[in-house]
Protein backbone atom coordinates (compact mmCIF):
# COMPACT_ATOMS: atom_id res chain seq x y z
CA UNK A 1 0.00 0.00 0.00
CA UNK A 2 1.23 3.46 -0.81
CA UNK A 3 1.42 5.92 2.08
CA UNK A 4 0.95 9.20 0.23
CA UNK A 5 -2.75 9.51 0.97
CA UNK A 6 -2.14 11.93 3.87
CA UNK A 7 -5.51 12.91 5.37
CA UNK A 8 -7.24 10.26 3.22
CA UNK A 9 -5.23 7.44 4.80
CA UNK A 10 -7.99 6.47 7.26
CA UNK A 11 -10.42 6.04 4.37
CA UNK A 12 -7.83 4.14 2.34
CA UNK A 13 -7.19 1.47 4.97
CA UNK A 14 -10.89 1.26 5.83
CA UNK A 15 -11.73 0.81 2.16
CA UNK A 16 -9.18 -2.01 1.92
CA UNK A 17 -10.59 -3.71 5.01
CA UNK A 18 -14.17 -3.36 3.80
CA UNK A 19 -13.25 -4.91 0.44
CA UNK A 20 -11.19 -7.80 1.81
CA UNK A 21 -13.65 -8.79 4.53
CA UNK A 22 -16.35 -9.04 1.86
CA UNK A 23 -13.95 -11.15 -0.22
CA UNK A 24 -13.18 -13.47 2.67
CA UNK A 25 -16.87 -13.85 3.44
CA UNK A 26 -17.52 -14.79 -0.18
CA UNK A 27 -14.59 -17.21 -0.10
CA UNK A 28 -16.31 -19.25 2.59
CA UNK A 29 -19.30 -19.57 0.25
CA UNK A 30 -17.06 -20.56 -2.66
CA UNK A 31 -15.46 -23.37 -0.67
CA UNK A 32 -18.83 -24.72 0.44
CA UNK A 33 -20.19 -24.52 -3.12
CA UNK A 34 -17.15 -26.28 -4.62
CA UNK A 35 -17.26 -29.06 -2.03
CA UNK A 36 -20.91 -30.02 -1.57
CA UNK A 37 -19.82 -33.17 0.28
CA UNK A 38 -17.69 -31.23 2.77
CA UNK A 39 -17.76 -32.75 6.23
CA UNK A 40 -20.49 -31.11 8.33
CA UNK A 41 -18.18 -29.76 11.05
CA UNK A 42 -16.10 -27.98 8.40
CA UNK A 43 -19.19 -26.71 6.58
CA UNK A 44 -20.57 -25.38 9.86
CA UNK A 45 -17.30 -23.67 10.76
CA UNK A 46 -17.14 -22.04 7.32
CA UNK A 47 -20.66 -20.72 7.82
CA UNK A 48 -19.60 -19.27 11.19
CA UNK A 49 -16.61 -17.64 9.50
CA UNK A 50 -18.88 -16.19 6.83
CA UNK A 51 -20.93 -14.51 9.56
CA UNK A 52 -17.82 -13.30 11.39
CA UNK A 53 -16.45 -11.77 8.20
CA UNK A 54 -19.82 -10.13 7.53
CA UNK A 55 -19.75 -8.57 11.01
CA UNK A 56 -16.19 -7.32 10.50
CA UNK A 57 -17.18 -5.96 7.09
CA UNK A 58 -20.03 -4.09 8.80
CA UNK A 59 -17.56 -2.62 11.29
CA UNK A 60 -15.43 -1.29 8.46
CA UNK A 61 -18.50 0.27 6.83
CA UNK A 62 -19.43 1.96 10.13
CA UNK A 63 -15.93 3.40 10.48
CA UNK A 64 -15.96 4.62 6.88
CA UNK A 65 -19.20 6.44 7.64
CA UNK A 66 -17.69 7.93 10.81
CA UNK A 67 -14.65 9.22 8.91
CA UNK A 68 -16.83 10.70 6.17
CA UNK A 69 -18.99 12.43 8.81
CA UNK A 70 -15.85 13.83 10.43
CA UNK A 71 -15.05 15.71 7.24
CA UNK A 72 -11.68 13.96 7.03
CA UNK A 73 -10.69 15.56 10.35
CA UNK A 74 -10.09 12.28 12.13
CA UNK A 75 -9.34 12.77 15.82
CA UNK A 76 -6.86 10.74 17.84
CA UNK A 77 -9.55 8.61 19.49
CA UNK A 78 -11.06 7.59 16.15
CA UNK A 79 -7.57 6.90 14.77
CA UNK A 80 -6.87 4.58 17.70
CA UNK A 81 -10.18 2.78 17.16
CA UNK A 82 -9.35 2.36 13.47
CA UNK A 83 -5.93 0.94 14.37
CA UNK A 84 -7.59 -1.55 16.72
CA UNK A 85 -10.10 -2.56 14.03
CA UNK A 86 -7.26 -3.17 11.58
CA UNK A 87 -5.37 -5.22 14.23
CA UNK A 88 -8.44 -7.38 14.90
CA UNK A 89 -9.10 -7.78 11.21
CA UNK A 90 -5.50 -8.80 10.58
CA UNK A 91 -5.70 -11.41 13.34
CA UNK A 92 -8.99 -12.68 11.92
CA UNK A 93 -7.39 -13.20 8.50
CA UNK A 94 -4.43 -15.01 10.08
CA UNK A 95 -6.81 -17.36 11.89
CA UNK A 96 -8.74 -17.93 8.66
CA UNK A 97 -5.53 -19.01 6.96
CA UNK A 98 -5.03 -21.57 9.73
CA UNK A 99 -8.49 -22.93 8.96
CA UNK A 100 -7.67 -23.08 5.24
CA UNK A 101 -4.53 -25.07 6.09
CA UNK A 102 -6.57 -27.39 8.27
CA UNK A 103 -9.13 -27.91 5.51
CA UNK A 104 -6.37 -28.77 3.03
CA UNK A 105 -4.91 -31.43 5.31
CA UNK A 106 -7.89 -32.83 7.22
CA UNK A 107 -10.85 -32.71 4.82
CA UNK A 108 -10.93 -35.77 2.57
CA UNK A 109 -13.11 -34.17 -0.16
CA UNK A 110 -10.78 -31.18 -0.30
CA UNK A 111 -7.49 -33.03 0.04
CA UNK A 112 -8.36 -35.37 -2.85
CA UNK A 113 -9.55 -32.66 -5.26
CA UNK A 114 -6.67 -30.82 -6.98
CA UNK A 115 -8.98 -28.10 -8.29
CA UNK A 116 -10.26 -27.30 -4.83
CA UNK A 117 -6.69 -27.26 -3.49
CA UNK A 118 -5.81 -24.72 -6.20
CA UNK A 119 -8.78 -22.56 -5.21
CA UNK A 120 -7.86 -22.88 -1.53
CA UNK A 121 -4.30 -21.76 -2.30
CA UNK A 122 -5.66 -18.76 -4.21
CA UNK A 123 -7.94 -17.84 -1.30
CA UNK A 124 -5.00 -18.17 1.10
CA UNK A 125 -2.86 -15.85 -1.05
CA UNK A 126 -5.63 -13.24 -1.09
CA UNK A 127 -5.93 -13.31 2.70
CA UNK A 128 -2.13 -13.08 2.94
CA UNK A 129 -2.24 -10.03 0.67
CA UNK A 130 -4.69 -8.31 3.03
CA UNK A 131 -2.49 -9.23 6.00
CA UNK A 132 0.45 -7.60 4.22
CA UNK A 133 -1.55 -4.42 3.64
CA UNK A 134 -2.83 -4.26 7.20
CA UNK A 135 0.56 -4.97 8.76
CA UNK A 136 2.22 -2.33 6.58
CA UNK A 137 -0.40 0.14 7.75
CA UNK A 138 -0.03 -0.89 11.40
CA UNK A 139 3.74 -0.41 11.25
CA UNK A 140 3.48 2.93 9.44
CA UNK A 141 0.30 4.36 11.00
CA UNK A 142 -1.43 7.54 9.94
Amino acid sequence: MQFYYDHKMPLRILDEGEFWKLQESEHTEVIRALVPNLEKPFADVLQEWEQAFARMHGNFVQYIEAVVRSGDQVGDELKQRIMELVRLSDKQSQQFILLLNQLATESEPIRTNPTVITVLNHIRRESEYFIGISEAFLSHGF
